[in-house]
């Protein structure tokens, strides 16, 4: 008698906790839904901005290089070309021809009498 109690209450017990845990299953459902919906509704346009601001930085760092840095490296790289035909001019109208020193690439010191 007693152990026909005990298993009516363990039945009621088990059958409690399995709709108490549907319940739960329920409510992990609809929260999922929640989120996935959130992320369709927020973030997904969120990703779409960015990527919209990266291809506008990316377009201005390419006009940046072809309008500035290109030219200034062009212009620099000639003037260092002119400075070097110059200084080669100057030494050989002075006839001290340096030779250039292989560690600096920068014209070494005219030899000491």
């Amino acid at each position: 008698m007693i152990s026909g109690t005990i298993r009516d209450v363990a039945i009621i017990f088990v059958a409690l906790e399995i709709l108490i845990l549907n319940a739960l299953l329920i409510v992990l459902v609809w929260q999922l839904w929640r989120l996935v919906k959130m992320i369709q509704t927020e973030v997904k346009p969120i990703i779409q901005d960015t990527q919209e601001t990266i291809g506008t930085v990316r377009g201005t760092a390419d006009f940046v290089s072809a309008n500035v840095v290109e030219p200034v490296v062009k212009t620099s790289s000639k003037l260092a070309g002119w400075r070097r035909s110059a200084s080669v001019l100057r030494d050989e109208v002075r006839g001290t021809i340096r030779s250039v020193s292989p560690k600096s690439g920068r014209p070494a010191p005219p030899p000491s009498p």
